[in-house]
């Protein structure tokens, strides 16, 4: 990591230098962030900087942050955002991004509302692209979400980069992770229902900006995370708006990465493969009826990563509901508090335990896991829990009200407290 900011201007403002970059002028902030534009005063190449004050981190937030690093200094892929350089100085770390400057895939879905097939399978091949680098070196993103989807140029042409790895893991094959984390409206039930998980989580996260590309909406909706899991739970088949002329293709590809088994769901190489994605995929459609040198940067040819043969919810729950869009069963979503998520790195997240196990896990109830304060535990609970707080049980403070995780479970603390880090 390297050393050496100046002030120039003045402290703290525009105008300072970091290292070989100027700080322009700033285009986001966080808790412990902010973000700014900024040039490489040799090469004229614009970047984004994010300045994060590591004084005001906890010892597990600064892990967490330097976990994130080492995840972004091992991918060198055209779809996943680069990571150029990391400076120390006075107290700070500076992330030097390259910077997008065509938005993020949720601004531009509020823009255009919904989009043809021949822009979701630009869009998605890109994102499987990037995905299999991912698998590739052992890694899952755990929060795939428009939001966190960076545009270089703002048009349906644009080069796509998977961003903010804040919840990203190095987990190997057979492992199964257990920390819930993510956004509820793309997150996988497996995840929802605190049960351990592996890199298909990624991809029912995929099966969801897919439908919200071609519909306009996700595919499932609920006032608050609980009513969203029942929504989810008690869906046989993921039904398409009667507006929507869908192929075969895509209508395929959506269900089969939305399967409420995460064993039924594609794995990478099968979604990466997947016909709809094919240079020349069909496009007849079907009428639906209601039933149915990166940046001016020199390139690292030396990366230790391997390479891909493929170019390129809210009141019961620590995490809101975050989208603005209104999905199948429901009314509309509630307005996200913060959009600006571009380059975010969510800092508040725990390491978590893996598992061996090559057995998947069995789909339980959403309260098989945990119980909530203010509700009665089922008569029956799987896994061994009782539902009973103990000496071991875990309970925190959620919006006023408290929520009881049973004796066993991994609980994000930090990011019940600082849920809308950047």
């Amino acid at each position: 990591m390297g050393d050496g900011a100046s002030g120039r201007g003045g402290g703290g403002g525009a105008g300072r230098r970091v290292g070989e970059y100027e700080l322009l002028r700033p285009i986001g902030s966080g808790a412990y962030s902010q973000v700014w534009l900024g040039r490489h005063r040799a090469r004229g190449t614009e970047v984004a900087v994010k300045e994060i004050a590591m004084e005001r981190l906890s010892n597990k937030l600064r892990e967490s942050l330097l976990s994130e690093v080492d995840i972004l200094r091992r991918i060198r892929h055209d779809n996943v955002i680069a990571l150029h350089e990391s400076i120390k100085d006075h107290g700070s770390i500076y992330l030097i991004l390259e910077y997008c400057r065509g938005g993020d895939l949720h601004a531009y879905l509020q823009r255009h509302k919904r989009v043809s097939e021949k822009v979701a399978r630009h869009f998605i091949r890109q994102l499987a692209s990037g995905l299999q680098m991912l698998r590739d070196n052992n890694v899952v993103h755990r929060d795939l979400k428009p939001q966190n989807i960076l545009l270089v140029e703002n048009n349906e042409n644009s080069l796509l980069k998977i961003a903010d790895f804040g919840f990203a893991k190095f987990l190997q094959p057979f492992a199964l992770a257990e920390t819930l984390c993510g956004s509820p409206l793309y997150m996988a039930p497996e995840v929802m229902q605190a049960q351990k998980y592996d890199a298909k989580a990624d991809l029912w996260s995929v099966g969801v900006i897919l439908y919200q590309l071609v519909t306009g909406r996700p595919p499932f909706n609920g006032g608050n995370q609980i009513q969203l899991l029942k929504n989810i739970l008690r869906t046989c088949e993921i039904r398409f708006p009667s507006d929507c002329d869908l192929s075969h293709g895509c209508i395929d590809l959506c269900r089969k990465l939305l399967r409420l088994n995460s064993v039924e769901r594609l794995t990478v190489e099968e979604f990466v493969h997947h016909p709809f994605l094919s240079e020349h995929a069909p496009e007849k459609t079907l009428s639906l009826t209601q039933s149915d040198i990166r940046d001016g940067f020199p390139r690292n040819n030396s990366s230790p990563t391997r390479h891909s043969n493929h170019s390129s919810q809210e009141d019961c729950m620590p995490f809101p509901l975050d989208d603005e869009s209104s999905g199948q069963d429901e009314g509309p979503v509630p307005d996200s508090k913060s959009l600006m998520k571009s380059y975010g790195f969510p800092m508040g997240k725990r390491l978590d335990k893996t598992s061996g196990q090559k057995s998947p896990p069995k789909h339980n109830s959403l309260f098989s896991r945990y119980v909530l304060g203010n509700n009665h535990a089922p008569s029956s609970q799987h896994h061994g829990h009782s539902g009973k707080v103990t000496k071991e049980s875990k309970i925190h403070e959620v919006q006023g009200q408290k929520v009881v995780y049973p004796e066993g479970m991994e609980v994000i603390s930090d990011y019940l407290a600082l849920p809308h880090l950047l």
